[in-house]
């Protein structure tokens, strides 16, 4: 569990970037940030996992005050991706880089080998190669694969999509969606992708200027425009596909096409139509 009681926080300048936040995510949660740069939502991010400390308020994780936790402490409990992997990667081979968290928290190097033969495996790593001279879609899978390796209770993911083609795109998040879904882990994620919030988050949290304006079931949020006009928060295309018809079309108000976030859903509430109007006919 995370929780921010009216958190306050900024860096060396003085000035706040986060500015009487409050929220609790609950264990087995899939929430995602989202807002213009300069929301807050990075600085939220440190702030979870204990590198930024608030100026006022309390961050709390499992209840216990971030602030009274070494960072070694909460890294065992929470993962974090960089928006850049170079910033988070720092051995010599792929086996070596999924390897250093084990060794610094101490662990038996046994089951530690056996789980990153598991990861190797499932990413397809060649384990002998050169972190540095693998390719950017690579390079991010493998700090996933070293966040998560240890197995976290807790997901944090700032940006995890930049920089990555569609295919790249869908292997980490489907395989971070399945952490979620089968193991349990409570993701945080900022992206700025709308699609791919849409697609995996199940809840929404928009920021602008330090503050939360709005928090809810990712559907709900997508479709509050007033709320995301505030935030400068463009919904994705099929939500606004989706709107304009039942703007346009009263009678579709309760049908499922008012009721779709992705492609999928609205492809299928359209075919869906289509059929009942056939069998009518």
């Amino acid at each position: 569990m995370i929780e921010f009681q009216h958190v306050t926080a900024g860096y060396g300048d003085g000035s706040a970037v986060v500015r009487d936040v409050s929220f609790r995510i609950e264990k087995g949660e899939f929430v995602s940030f989202v807002g213009t740069n300069g929301a807050g939502k990075s600085t939220t991010m440190r702030l979870c996992n204990g590198l930024l400390k608030p100026t006022t308020g309390a961050v709390l994780l499992d209840g216990t005050l971030t602030t009274e936790l070494k960072t070694s402490q909460i890294a065992r409990r929470a993962g974090f991706l960089f928006q850049n992997p170079d910033r988070q990667i720092c051995n010599a081979t792929v086996r070596d880089e999924l390897l250093f968290n084990f060794k610094v928290q101490g662990a038996d190097m046994g089951q530690a080998q056996r789980r990153v033969d598991d990861i190797i495996g499932r990413f397809g790593f060649d384990p002998l190669a050169d972190p540095f001279l693998l390719n950017r879609g690579t390079r991010q899978l493998l700090a996933l694969a070293s966040a998560v390796v240890c197995g976290p209770e807790v997901l944090l993911l700032d940006e995890p999509t930049t920089g990555l083609d569609f295919r790249e795109c869908l292997k980490v998040m489907d395989y971070v969606r399945e952490l979620n879904e089968k193991c349990g882990t409570t993701v945080v994620m900022v992206c700025h992708d709308m699609e791919v919030v849409a697609d995996y988050a199940k809840r929404l949290i928009v920021m602008t200027a330090g503050r939360v304006v709005a928090d809810g079931v990712t559907f709900e949020v997508l479709h509050d425009r007033e709320s995301l006009e505030r935030a400068d928060v463009i919904p994705p295309q099929v939500v606004e596909i989706s709107t304009r018809l039942v703007e346009r079309n009263s009678s579709l108000a309760l049908s499922p096409v008012a009721c779709v976030n992705t492609l999928d859903e609205l492809t299928s509430a359209l075919v869906g139509l289509a059929d009942s109007k056939e069998r009518v006919m």
